[in-house]
């Protein structure tokens, strides 16, 4: 399932959609300009900032590029901010890459305006103590690192670092001396290319705790973010492709103490096969057990604390930044409700926007912190579309 195919045609009225939409030709009406989308702020105590950094993994030749090109990624930072006042706000995505992805879907390339982040740009690392938790994210298929926001900085704002990274070649992505990338048209990278990407990203998270800076260009770094990782308290999470890759990543590299795979498939050369015993989470909507061969098989070697969550109503997308953006554009675009119902499901956007701030928080915060939820331990009378999966 690719994104370009899943934007469809309401790019073309010029709003920015978030990459996880399902595709509808109907909606694609012509409108007065473009709509400015926003983003819902983060329930924790802390304000967030947010850094690029550029890696380059010397070691590997890249997969798609071939000899004499080493893997590099665009990777961003979110943490626990202080006075970040003087720091402009981070935007969802870049604008020349949003351009590429405008383009790239068959749209005119300025038809969009992209929302804000809360990540403010460069601002000091809040540290009340200690090192913080660290999570890793890795997209879906010709996705982008930015989306789930809700999810990062969410997590950032409740004290943890949270790395994104963009998967060059299955990604929309752009480098400091201004290349572009995007995905490219056949499958070029599988879940284990993501996983190897996501293990170098972890190298790179460790040269960080150590005082170094990971950035090719060596880029100043925010105040107090070298040695801020904890490596003894790591998690990964990852949707579609990325949620496979997180399974993956779990299997190979004991650096990563829980994992959760969001509507991830777990379709892998070669299968899934080994037992886990770390603890592992599953948020599903369409790729379920009940359906899926390949989650049930996964499902099945996960040998320490598992849990598998299903919302009513969700759709592929449901856990995601798709979910607050959409519904914005709908007088926008002229949807009618049946319309708007097939691009975010029956899952009410308020209900999805709090179950992706609720639930990844209080997996890590378990598994990371020590710190027990009620949330995980059965249905929610505050959660009453969620429902536990035996």
């Amino acid at each position: 399932m690719t994104r370009r195919r899943m934007i469809g045609a309401a790019l073309a009225v010029g709003a920015a959609l978030p990459i996880g939409a399902a595709s509808h030709a109907s909606v694609a009406r012509a409108t007065p300009g473009p709509a400015q989308l926003t983003l819902p702020v983060p329930t924790g105590p802390y304000p967030v900032g947010t850094v690029r950094l550029h890696v380059v993994d010397r070691s590997r030749p890249d997969p798609v590029a071939g000899a004499g090109h080493h893997r590099e990624l665009m990777t961003s930072v979110w943490y626990p901010a202080r006075n970040v006042g003087r720091h402009p706000l981070a935007q969802w995505m870049d604008p020349a890459v949003l351009r590429a992805y405008l383009t790239s879907a068959g749209f005119e390339a300025d038809a969009a305006i992209t929302p804000l982040t809360s990540g403010r740009e460069g601002a000091p690392v809040r540290r009340t103590g200690g090192r913080l938790p660290v999570v890793v994210f890795s997209h879906g298929a010709h996705d982008h690192r930015a989306d789930t926001t809700v999810i990062v900085q969410e997590l950032a704002s409740h004290g943890y670092v949270v790395v994104t990274v963009d998967h060059t070649y299955d990604a929309f992505s752009q480098f400091p001396d201004g290349r572009l990338t995007v995905p490219l048209d056949d499958p070029a990278l599988v879940p284990s290319d993501f996983a190897r990407d996501i293990r170098f990203v972890l190298d790179c998270v460790e040269d960080l705790a150590a005082g170094r800076n990971p950035d090719a260009e060596h880029r100043p770094l925010p105040a107090g973010l070298r040695g801020a990782p904890d490596l003894h308290r790591i998690g990964m999470f990852g949707w579609s492709k990325g949620g496979t890759a997180t399974a993956l990543v779990m299997n190979d590299d004991q650096r990563v103490r829980a994992g959760l795979s969001i509507d991830g498939p777990m379709q892998a050369q070669p299968p899934i096969t080994a037992d886990l015993h770390r603890p592992f989470m599953l948020m599903t909507a369409e790729f379920t057990r009940a359906v899926e061969p390949s989650v049930a098989e996964f499902w099945s070697h996960l040998r320490g604390w598992r849990l598998n969550v299903q919302a009513d109503g969700a759709l592929h997308s449901s856990y995601g930044d798709t979910q607050v953006l959409i519904p914005q554009l709908a007088d926008a675009l002229g949807m009618s409700d049946e319309e708007l119902l097939g691009w975010i499901g029956t899952l009410a956007p308020a209900r999805a926007l709090r179950i992706q701030q609720a639930y990844p928080l209080a997996f890590f915060d378990l598994h990371l912190r020590g710190r027990h939820s009620p949330l995980l331990d059965g249905p929610s009378t505050n959660f009453p579309e969620v429902k536990f999966i035996p």
